[in-house]
């Protein structure tokens, strides 16, 4: 005899999932530590760095850690390439801050997005400036 599966595991506490808000939380933590590791390292050749945000996934094994950069082009690239390098001592500094069942796998990625909204608000000024043809 041949029997359906049930489309729901058939032990339901073996799949782990978090909520959303505890994500949430958790990223916001990673983000508040991370800051604090980074601000310890000696990153003065690479401009201002500040971390923006943290996005961690439900898992707790991947977590991208989104940076802006004050300064040049090189500096900007330097900063990335020098937290990636770090990346190591970054993560066993957080294993040792933050309690989780997984310390999460960092990625470090340049965020843009104030140069780009500065970028939009430019053009905008100029179609302002320039009047309505009519």
């Amino acid at each position: 005899m041949i029997s359906d599966v049930p489309p729901f595991p058939l032990f339901p506490w073996a799949v782990i999932t978090m909520s959303s808000h505890r994500i949430e939380r958790v990223s916001e933590l990673v983000k508040r530590e991370v800051s604090e590791v980074v601000q310890e390292l000696n990153l003065a050749d690479c401009g201002f760095v500040t971390i923006t945000a943290a996005e961690i996934s439900p898992d707790l094994k991947e977590g991208r850690i989104y940076m802006s950069v004050i300064g040049s082009a090189a500096q900007k690239q330097r900063a990335v390439e020098t937290l990636e390098r770090r990346h190591g001592h970054i993560q066993h500094e957080l294993a040792h801050r933050i309690v989780l069942k997984y310390t999460p796998r960092l990625q470090f990625i340049l965020d843009e997005t104030e140069a780009r909204a500065s970028h939009i608000e430019h053009l905008l000024d100029e179609l302002g400036d320039e009047g309505p043809d009519e």
